[in-house]
């Protein structure tokens, strides 16, 4: 009987950065991260500084966050995350609905909806339609503020 093993890791072997072409190698994030005092692992581009393209691992496990990204990515992730966060953060939505929300608007499986595998295109469509959601929803609290106050602007 041949039982297949359960892989604990994740196996990169022969991964390429999706911007240059080089291998990527799994390794710390020292001289990559500022403070790295948590042992944080990567993989990075084997040209990196050149080609800036990483991704970090799961802490205690091999398995990438989401995809190699370079700078300009990884700052639209973050900030597509800013705003994404907001909408369950602020009580807008639950975390769930907020995925939910997430899976629609980049039409995938809910079981794929991360922002860390988006690309420049769905990180921007995220941060607007965040935003969208997050301003309608200030205007209806502002709305509900003025009514209750009879209209009147506080001078």
């Amino acid at each position: 009987m041949n039982k297949k093993k359960k892989r604990k890791g994740f196996d990169r072997g022969g991964m390429r950065c999706p911007y240059c072409g080089s291998p990527v190698v799994y390794r710390s994030a020292d001289g990559i991260y500022r403070d790295n005092s948590r042992g944080t692992m990567l993989y990075v581009c084997s040209r990196y500084p050149e080609c800036d393209s990483y991704v970090r691992v799961h802490a205690g496990t091999n398995i990438p966050v989401g995809s190699m990204a370079n700078h300009e990515l990884r700052t639209l992730r973050r900030t597509a995350h800013h705003y994404f966060d907001q909408l369950y953060e602020s009580g807008y939505m639950s975390k769930q609905d907020a995925y939910q929300w997430l899976s629609d608007l980049i039409m995938a499986p809910l079981s794929e909806a991360h922002i860390g595998h988006l690309g420049e295109y769905y990180c921007k469509q995220v941060i607007e339609e965040s935003r969208k959601l997050l301003e309608r929803r200030k205007a209806k609290t502002r709305g509900r503020y003025y009514a209750q106050k009879g209209g009147a602007l506080a001078s």
